[in-house]
């Protein structure tokens, strides 16, 4: 199972690297989005440092989803998702490699450059960490239910269109969740521990149910 979980994770991986543009799109819509806030509200400290973790927060919740539609339907294209469902192994757990390719390819490098992000809203350290830190717990957690979405929408016209409406209502809590760490750090200085004990547990349930779920969806959208 192991093995199998490894050779679906690298094969994604180096498609990926084949394709480096969709990658780079996913980093330079961030980047570009997250910049503009500052050029169009103006240099207000007190400003920026409130907007700043939910424009962040927001543009990083966007591009994760421009890889979204893609995440199976190459497979399904050339055939590949059929073999891998008549594989021994369980679905659930090559649907978790894949998850994880996507998440290393787009969540990894968003949540790594978050605190140079954070400098153009003026944000002190501590909130610059918390930033990257909801980024990395949060944004696997956009992943996995991103995967329920695109299994569901797979093959269908306008899927891309339907899977935002699908997903966008699931990911209200961990965007308030995950903005909110970085808005009490950055402003009250208070205590970020329930926010980021929260998104734990968001993450815990989306581990052990979100494949589950995309493997059957999965089936569905291929009878």
């Amino acid at each position: 199972m192991w093995r199998a979980f490894t050779c679906i994770l690298a094969r994604d991986l180096r498609l990926a690297m084949r394709r480096r543009t969709d990658v780079l799109t996913t980093l330079f819509f961030f980047l570009i989005v997250t910049s503009l806030f500052p050029l169009g509200v103006g240099t207000e400290k007190q400003i920026l440092r409130a907007l700043g973790p939910g424009v962040v927060w927001v543009a990083a919740l966007l591009a994760s989803m421009l890889a979204l539609e893609r995440l199976f339907a190459a497979d399904q294209e050339d055939g590949t998702l059929e073999q891998i469902l008549l594989t021994p192994q369980p679905l659930s757990v090559l649907v978790l490699a894949k998850v994880a390719s996507h998440w290393l390819l787009t969540g990894l490098p968003l949540a790594l450059i978050a605190p140079l992000i954070a400098l153009q809203y003026q944000l002190p350290e501590t909130p610059r960490m918390a930033m990257m830190l909801s980024l990395l717990v949060g944004t696997p957690i956009l992943s996995l239910i991103g995967a329920i979405g695109a299994a569901l929408t797979l093959g269908l016209r306008g899927g891309g269109i339907l899977l935002s409406l699908l997903i966008l209502p699931l990911y209200v809590p961990v965007l308030v969740y995950g903005a909110g760490a970085v808005t009490v750090s950055a402003i009250d200085f208070g205590d970020t521990r329930p926010y980021f004990s929260l998104l734990g547990a968001f993450l815990l349930l989306a581990l052990i149910f979100s494949p589950l779920a995309a493997a059957a969806a999965l089936r569905i959208s291929l009878e």
